[in-house]
């Protein structure tokens, strides 16, 4: 199982390469999080842009009805923002946990693209904030699971986070007592350059 959470971060990092080669050939790229696009990208983008009043004709009356629905999905994901911030400001401090940076998960970049009209900027920003909010608390509990429970389940269980991988099987009560503090000590070892400095979302090493 270790050789196959291996390879599947060796597989990440040979889609990476992919994605970068496909980012030179729209014309972009991207350094320190600030994106740049090659001189008449911009121009041609607007080309594509639809007009407020064709984007409106063209939508369906069920769409214009549940988008207050949709968009009341921002109050939860704010507060499980806020909350998930807090609750790893103060209790993965008093662990030792390596906290989890925030702007790794949430991208709001969208907006600069010159094809989309206000309002489908809008909607690409709320669907980056809401699933970068998800990403960002999947992530503070993965820690937390991997501190207090790396087992794993006896069920199947649908796209687990990466650590999970490395979890203890069920049942494994020897493993238990005698690697617990091994998972919690793999995951500290991260925090060494300070409470802040870990930034990867990769499973720690365990021995």
């Amino acid at each position: 199982m270790k050789d196959l959470a291996r390879e599947i971060v060796h597989l990440q990092a040979e889609l990476d390469r992919e994605i970068e080669k496909r980012r030179r050939a729209l014309g972009w790229s991207i350094t320190e999080r600030m994106v740049r696009f090659e001189d008449g990208i911009v121009a041609q983008q607007r080309q594509f842009r639809v007009g407020l009043a064709s984007f409106m004709k063209r939508a369906r009356v069920a769409t214009i009805l549940t988008a207050p629905i949709i968009y009341s999905m921002i109050v939860p994901l704010v507060l499980l923002d806020i909350w998930a911030s807090i609750y790893q400001a103060v209790c993965f401090r008093a662990y030792a946990i390596p906290r989890v940076r925030r702007s790794d998960f949430i991208a709001l970049d969208r907006g600069r693209l010159a094809y989309l009209n206000w309002i489908e900027a809008l909607n690409c920003a709320y669907c980056g904030y809401g699933n970068g909010v998800i990403g960002y608390v999947r992530e503070i509990s993965s820690r937390t699971e991997q501190y207090w429970c790396p087992i794993k389940h006896a069920v199947r269980i649908s796209d687990p986070h990466q650590r999970y991988y490395e979890f203890l099987e069920f049942g494994d009560a020897e493993g238990y007592r005698a690697r617990l503090e091994s998972f919690r000590a793999g995951l500290r070892e991260t925090n060494k350059g300070g409470p802040d400095a870990e930034a990867t979302t990769e499973p720690s090493a365990i021995s």
